[in-house]
């Protein structure tokens, strides 16, 4: 299966169980790998044809800035099924991570893996 990769994707939002980190949006970073059959959009060079890289961080980005979950698992499963949502995507891999959030590590966070079936 072929890949789309989005990379280091930043949101700011409102993430944790403590209460000092629901007062403030905190650095968010997701890392996104979509799998999908990307044969017809090389063969044809047509937009219709490519999963949108650009709607799906704009939507990722939206809802990790607004969903104000308190872990970072169930943050990761909303940003999954959000994925999985746009078409030809048919699996996706998810690490949502937050930098500096225990001492003396650059992140701490999760990565999951989920595939069409696993939301039906």
């Amino acid at each position: 299966m072929d890949k789309v990769i989005i990379k280091d994707l930043v949101a700011r939002g409102i993430i944790g169980v403590n209460d000092w980190e629901r007062e403030k949006p905190q650095e968010i970073l997701i890392n996104l790998v979509l799998y999908a059959d990307l044969r017809a959009a090389g063969n044809s060079d047509q937009l219709d044809d490519c999963v949108n890289y650009r709607t799906i961080a704009k939507r990722v980005q939206a809802h990790a800035e607004s969903a104000q979950r308190f872990t970072v698992e169930a943050l990761a499963a909303d940003l999954a099924c959000l994925c999985l949502e746009q078409p030809h995507v048919q699996r996706v891999l998810v690490r949502v991570e937050k930098p500096g959030a225990v001492r003396f590590t650059g992140s701490v966070g999760v990565e999951i893996e989920r595939s069409r079936g696993d939301f039906a």
